[in-house]
């Protein structure tokens, strides 16, 4: 990695080329270092042994999180892609809810002292352009955010809950937002690319941001081996040939090598199938709801017996499946204008758009199926099957493979990133960094993540595989949530004014406080899981910690 000179961070530490904080010029002790000089590692694109970048000339290796050029799936001066920020362009193939590039590789630093100092960001942050207003970050936020879930959601919400499943639309919806108030404040205060894992980085140190970008890569992989259950079980309404466990296995293995290949030979077949999938996911939704409407039974609405709480945590914990993607939309932080007034309002904007649009889905599907809605496999194709007639049920059947497969096909592009990352910095073997020779992207990364998918999803049902997701996704939701609390103690950004909720103190508690509840509905055997992962995540950073210091 490339390390420029820029300003130092409070306390007298700067970044390291491995992602640890090390001393400044003017640290601790008295001890003076010089700047930095630039470090490329071999077998890098512009490292000793590595090739030269489209152009002719040698490409330094930084670049912030998200980027998708880390991969040199684009080279320097390649903007063919729409001509928008790498970071942006993931976020637009597909509804990417992972990462990007795992964990972030600027961060300000933490102050040794109790005195309240400035959070600044980086002097390479400055070099972004800042083009992302509130209707485009909203716009990125519902995109990732409603996604292949709701197609299959209703029915277990039904299932859990009869015709009190909107109780758990609403209890999501309150946590997201509280989380959202975090997110927005911390998004204030770390207005650099990275997002959640930049504000849980510079808040407590490399080790949690570590463990906070292992659970992002987890949280992406078991979503994208959740949804990739439900695109089978489209086509295997659609075929009804492909139905049984033999076929439903080997459409899955196809499909995720021809989404390898296609990735491997570059970012730009990647990003194309994005536009049609968005409006192949919404226009179907919105008709089902504009007809739907005027269908509903009132019978089918009645409640039949009052939900428990434990049941409504159970139904809320997964249906948070379809909520989670803010955490994706804020990772190009350093790409927004205006942070502290656009976040916020671009949050609670989708957040509005995506309760409503997620509550009359639910009412037209109860108020059509009824009872039955908590058997259906793809309810919201049977409801418009019983509104518009076989054709209604085709399309929205249709409708709901396309947007799932661009999703699954977003996601293959832009979680093998985080193996990839992961690799570079010294956290797994190198060779899961290996750059294509020709294509210029991560094709070990890539392949070894597809392999990955593909077995969860031949093995696992979507309500164990999205409650797995939903798991990491809130234990990242709640590090984030005090990471707010912590930035908000290390002092005010060095420019400008932070965002501060009313209550502003207690927003991250309460937030945490619904987090803990709807994590009280957990099972023992997914809790050993999420403890699991944690245990090997430490094993791993402590194991390569003497390997990371030797590439510093």
């Amino acid at each position: 990695m490339a390390l420029g000179n820029r300003c130092l961070p409070p306390g007298g530490r700067m970044p390291g080329a491995n992602g640890r904080l090390r001393p400044g010029p003017h640290a601790r002790g008295g001890r003076k270092l010089g700047h930095p000089r630039t470090i490329r590692r071999p077998g890098e694109p512009g490292g000793p042994a590595g090739d030269a970048a489209p152009g002719g000339r040698k490409e330094a290796d930084v670049r912030p999180l998200c980027r998708v050029a880390e991969a040199r799936g684009l080279g320097p001066g390649d903007r063919s892609a729409g001509d928008e920020p790498g970071s942006q362009a993931v976020l637009r193939a597909g509804g990417f809810r992972a990462l990007g590039d795992a964990l972030p590789r600027h961060r300000s630093g933490a102050p040794r002292s109790g005195r309240r100092q400035r959070v600044t960001a980086p002097r390479r942050e400055s070099s972004l352009v800042r083009a992302v207003g509130v209707w485009g970050l909203a716009a990125s936020i519902v995109n990732v955010t409603v996604g292949g879930g709701i197609f299959r959601l209703p029915a277990a919400a039904a299932a859990a809950l009869g015709a009190g499943a909107p109780i758990a639309y609403v209890v999501c919806a309150a946590a997201m937002g509280l989380i959202a108030l975090c997110f927005a404040e911390a998004g204030s205060r770390v207005d650099m690319t990275g997002g959640p894992y930049a504000y849980v980085e510079v808040a407590f140190g490399p080790f949690v941001g570590f463990l906070a970008g292992v659970h992002v890569w987890l949280l992406g992989t078991l979503a994208v081996a959740a949804v990739a259950t439900i695109f089978a079980d489209s086509i295997g309404a659609l075929a009804p040939a492909l139905d049984g466990a033999a076929p439903r296995a080997l459409f899955l293995v196809t499909i995720f090598l021809l989404l390898s290949g296609v990735n491997i030979r570059g970012i730009r077949q990647g990003v194309l199938l994005n536009g049609v999938a968005t409006v192949a996911k919404l226009l179907p939704l919105l008709l089902l709801i504009g007809v739907g409407m005027f269908c509903l039974q009132p019978a089918n609405l009645a409640w039949t017996e009052r939900p428990t709480p434990g049941s409504v945590a159970r139904a809320s914990i997964l249906l948070i499946f379809a909520f989670s993607g803010i955490e994706s939309a804020l990772v190009p932080s350093g790409e927004i204008k205006e942070v502290r007034k656009t976040v916020p309002r671009a949050i609670f904007l989708a957040m509005t758009l995506i309760t409503g649009l997620y509550l009359a889905l639910q009412m037209v599907a109860q108020g059509v199926l009824g009872g039955g809605l908590g058997s259906q496999r793809a309810p919201l194709a049977e409801a418009a099957a019983r509104v518009l007639g076989p054709s209604g049920r085709t399309l929205l059947l249709v409708g709901a493979t396309v947007s799932m497969f661009g999703y699954v096909s977003g996601m293959t592009l832009a979680v093998p990133r985080a193996l990839y990352a992961f690799g570079r910095d010294g956290f797994l073997p190198r060779q899961v960094a290996a750059i294509h020779p020709r294509f210029r992207t991560p094709y070990v990364a890539i392949v070894l993540q597809s392999a990955i998918v593909c077995s969860l999803a031949i093995t696992n049902g979507f309500e164990r595989l999205a409650i797995l997701a939903n798991l990491a996704t809130l234990l990242l939701y709640g590090t984030c949530c005090l990471a707010a609390w912590r930035l908000r103690r290390l002092g005010d950004p060095a420019s400008g004014s932070p965002l501060q909720a009313p209550v502003a103190g207690l927003v991250p508690f309460t937030a945490c406080a619904v987090i803990l509840w709807l994590l009280t509905s957990v099972t023992r055997q997914e809790w050993m899981v999420a403890a699991g992962v944690i245990l090997v995540a430490s094993l791993l950073f402590l194991a390569t910690r003497g390997r990371r210091k030797r590439d510093a």
